[in-house]
């Protein structure tokens, strides 16, 4: 072992007795744990986020979601309009110790763009990326394109020399049941490092003591704790077990609230929750499949009674959607978010036009640690669906469970929360849920549907620098989505957190990802 590996492992010894002792220990009581230690290894939101604590990008949202520089400085596009050259910050190192280069930024770009990388749609205009000098990255685009740093706000840079030590510098994909080094270990430049972690039990992290930004946290590490029963979730947060969580469960808001000893955080998420259909032949029963045509999936919405699952469900607390993004994302218009009138009896007539078998039966697939309340307003629709003469399969079950099934198109209908990350714009669920599924294209395009004229679209969206045109362009493929109700959205969810007095400040950003190191405890 050479010196600058016995100094990294008693840096981590020294980081992890500290953890133990520290006295400014958040305790984060998660409704589940990450996927993995690796941010490639699927497009989930919830551990991407956490791991943003741990890796960086070139550029980061900032307190009002506006970008700016982290391990890049500053930026230009060439004369070529496709090559942006960066930029990087001089003076970083990993947690292990080694300087941060420009060799890293193309390890890591090259690593997520992989074929086989999950992650691979965030990233939809990526070529390729060269070294121009040790803090200098070209990075080489397939056209003009005007999105690339919402796009890098969320991949990660790794340190090359670590990969290629651990053999790490392949992607790893935990839907499809790939793993390697990076799974289980992490090697990032951000405010927190991984001291430990016991899957599905506790993950802990130590305060970056050489962090190259100047902390506004105070705090000396945090734990992840993942409680999946809302009910214990309450229970630790009122006896001061943990000290924060991000799901605080709607049903339980007036409890929290009454409490002496707890601070409840309240708005609405940016993610849109929506139903999607399978567009292939057959369903998982073997029968045909009629949701191929619009007119049954328009009688599917006109069977749900959004303003019920608002109120009973969503305890009031959720946004009503008509439109696939929210208000506050760029693309929406109003016209976009009228609703459609409750009409069962309509629905029922318009499944017996198209020729739907009456008890027709499919799967609606809904995770049990997913969105707010999943597994509560999926019964509901269940229920509605089977008003109108079908018979939906409740399937709810974890996300490991239920991934390789959307993935793999095993399932028929079910449930996507979509926040329009990292983009935050609507080019986002555009391009990686409406487009076809070819190359970087509807990655999460799980129902097989393809529409040439929304591709279109998307495309020259993707390629239109003027802002005003590309958001028309945006809006008219929305126009599209709602017409063929390709998916139907059901609601904006709530977002409903809650800390102990023991924290003095924890920001409540609209995209639902906590960023401790805007947190403070007294």
């Amino acid at each position: 072992m050479n010196l600058r590996k016995i100094l990294f492992a008693s840096a981590a010894l020294a980081a992890l007795a500290g953890a133990a002792h520290a006295e400014n220990l958040l305790k984060w009581g998660a409704n589940r744990d990450i996927g993995s230690l690796d941010p490639y290894s699927y497009g989930d939101s919830f551990t991407i986020n956490v791991l943003n604590h741990v890796y960086e990008g070139l550029v980061r949202y900032n307190r009002d979601l506006k970008i700016e520089p982290a391990l890049a400085t500053s930026w230009e596009i060439l004369d070529d309009k496709i090559t942006w050259r960066f930029k990087l910050r001089e003076g970083v190192k990993f947690h292990n110790g080694n300087p941060f280069t420009a060799d890293d930024v193309v390890a890591s770009l090259t690593r997520v763009s992989d074929p086989a990388s999950p992650l691979k749609g965030n990233l939809p205009a990526y070529v390729s990326s060269k070294v121009v000098d040790d803090h200098t990255v070209d990075i080489t685009l397939n056209g003009t394109y005007p999105l690339l740093l919402n796009d890098l706000t969320n991949i990660h840079i790794f340190d090359k020399e670590w990969m290629t030590e651990h053999d790490a510098l392949k992607p790893t994909d935990i839907g499809a049941n790939v793993e390697g080094y990076a799974t289980y270990n992490a090697n990032g430049t951000g405010p927190f490092s991984v001291v430990s972690r016991q899957p599905d039990a506790k993950t802990v992290f130590a305060r970056n003591p050489d962090w190259w930004d100047t902390p506004q946290h105070n705090l000396d590490g945090f734990e992840l704790l993942p409680v999946n029963s809302a009910a214990t979730r309450v229970a630790a947060l009122l006896s001061g077990e943990i000290s924060f969580t991000n799901d605080a469960p709607v049903q339980d808001l007036p409890r929290l609230e009454a409490a002496p000893n707890v601070n409840v955080l309240e708005g609405v998420d940016l993610r849109t929750v929506m139903v999607g259909f399978p567009f292939r032949d057959k369903l998982s029963t073997g029968a045909d499949n009629p949701f191929g045509n619009v007119k049954v999936r328009e009688a599917l919405y006109k069977a749900i009674d959004l303003e019920l699952i608002h109120k009973k469900v969503m305890r009031g607390k959720s946004r009503i959607a008509g439109a696939t993004v929210a208000p506050a994302i760029p693309g929406y218009v109003p016209e976009l978010d009228e609703l459609p009138k409750y009409d069962p009896e309509a629905a029922k007539a318009m499944l017996a036009e198209a020729g739907v078998p009456e008890g027709l039966e499919f799967e609606l697939n809904c995770l049990s640690d997913g969105l707010v309340n999943e597994e509560q307003f999926c019964q509901a629709i269940a229920s509605m669906w089977a008003r109108i003469g079908l018979k939906p399969k409740l399937d709810v079950a974890p996300r490991a469970v239920q991934t390789p099934k959307r993935t793999g198109g095993t399932t028929d209908i079910y449930i996507l929360g979509w926040a329009t990350l990292p983009m935050l714009d609507a080019y986002s669920p555009l391009l990686q849920i409406f487009h076809t599924k070819e190359g970087n294209s509807g990655v999460f395009n799980w129902g097989g549907w393809s529409f040439p004229e929304l591709d279109k679209l998307v495309q020259a969206a993707g390629s239109e620098l003027d802002t005003a045109k590309r958001l028309a362009l945006e809006t008219e493929a929305l126009g599209i989505v709602k017409k063929e109700h390709i998916m139907v959205p059901l609601h904006q969810q709530p977002m409903a957190w809650a800390v102990t007095d023991a924290v003095s400040e924890m920001p409540l950003f609209p995209d639902n990802k906590p960023r401790l190191w805007f947190a403070r405890m007294k």
